[in-house]
């Protein structure tokens, strides 16, 4: 049988829409690494780990549920230590300098993503290990590094003297922290000394460097991971290719989400997740069914847009919520994952606008794109809206 454009069309289509609905609600877990350091010399480093960390597919993978733990043995507890800590010895390096690498010996509890007590059926349990030791003499250095072979990010932050310092470092597989300056801090120096430590060993530009942390942590929030949210900006581009409805719908669409994230993330507001991400997938198929029988751009549209726009703002300040982000490190750290976020939809636009340019006729394009893609994109979203309510 030849391969008409036609039947090829079906085909990737089909592939597109069942790759789409095996997408779930869950943005890729991070590992939080957090260091308290005191004039006196005292420390405590803590993580946070999921055990969805270690899945094939994070983003893919379902959390454990208090519901569920709590039925898990003595035995499958302890199993599930043990995977964490071979996890992280695998790929999480710890130094402190000049010394070099370091095994803390982690106390582990569970607790809440949020970082709260277990409490709700729905909680989603992590573990949290704590190690308090003294530092010794000579240390100079506190650093952290992403080791290949994994696929989540390793979020970097520090206190000292009970004052966080405003940098922090979102690590991908691969890559190495800014190396935190302790001087002082274990010299028997003066108080007054100690000021030094709230520095970073050739930093110069602190709030720069979360900023831009963080902007890769959004667009990455987006491509690759936001597979959601790849179909809702696809599913306003395929409304139609002109200038304008473009621009209109995702300055709307950003500015509505903006709205939220600040809202969510300075804490104003707070909505659970369980609300969020059903109505998240359930706005991908309304943007895709209205592209399918109402395929009219207009004030009725951008409303919907807007709409769902405070919506998806929820679901993107998740990520930063769950970081838990000190208060000097918020303000660069919220515009920083806001931007990246934009870049990542801007990027979603690019690829369609250079994936469709060769369709010059618009009555082929709506044949062969539009509604073939608007079909899939509703499917997955209706797939997706049943799935996150039950």
């Amino acid at each position: 049988m030849p391969w008409t454009p036609p039947l090829l069309r079906s085909l990737v289509w089909v592939c597109f829409a069942c790759f789409a609905v095996t997408g779930y609600a869950h943005s890729i877990p991070d590992i939080p690494v957090r260091g308290d350091f005191q004039a006196n010399g005292t420390a405590e480093i803590t993580v946070e780990i999921s055990p969805r960390s270690w899945a094939e597919s994070p983003k893919l993978a379902p959390d454990l549920e208090f519901k569920d733990f709590q039925n898990y043995s003595a035995e499958q507890r302890a199993e599930l230590l043990k995977q964490m800590r071979a996890f992280l010895s695998a790929h999480v390096e710890l130094r402190l300098e000049p010394i070099g690498r370091i095994q803390p010996d982690f106390t582990f509890e569970f607790i809440a993503e949020t970082g709260q007590p277990l409490k709700e059926p729905t909680d989603a349990v992590i573990a949290r290990g704590r190690w308090q030791t003294k530092l010794p003499a000579g240390v100079t250095g506190w650093q952290v590094r992403s080791l290949p072979g994994h696929k989540v990010s390793v979020v970097f932050q520090n206190t000292i003297n009970g004052q966080a310092h405003p940098r922090i470092a979102v690590l991908f597989p691969g890559e190495s922290s800014f190396t935190l300056d302790l001087t002082g801090l274990t010299t028997g120096l003066p108080s007054g000394a100690t000021k030094g430590a709230i520095s970073a060993q050739g930093d110069t530009g602190g709030a720069w460097s979360t900023f831009w942390s963080r902007v890769r942590e959004g667009f990455h929030h987006i491509l690759p991971e936001g597979l959601d949210h790849i179909l809702f900006v696809l599913g306003l581009f395929l409304l139609a290719r002109t200038w304008r409805p473009i621009l209109a719908q995702v300055t709307t669409f950003t500015l509505a989400h903006s709205i939220t994230l600040a809202l969510a993330t300075l804490g104003y507001i707070s909505v659970r997740s369980e609300i969020v991400e059903p109505i998240i997938a359930a706005s991908i198929a309304v943007i895709a069914l209205e592209n399918l029988f109402r395929p009219t751009y207009g004030k009725f549209r951008l409303a919907m847009v807007f709409l769902f726009g405070l919506i998806h703002g929820l679901g993107f300040a998740q990520r930063l919520v769950d970081d838990r982000i000190p208060a000097d490190s918020l303000l660069s750290s919220l515009l920083g994952f806001n931007i990246g976020v934009e870049l990542g939809q801007l990027a979603v636009i690019a690829l369609a606008l250079a994936a469709t340019a060769w369709i010059k006729d618009e009555e082929r394009y709506r044949r062969w794109v539009v509604i073939p893609g608007s079909t899939a994109i509703a499917l997955a979203g209706v797939y997706w809206a049943v799935s996150r309510t039950i």
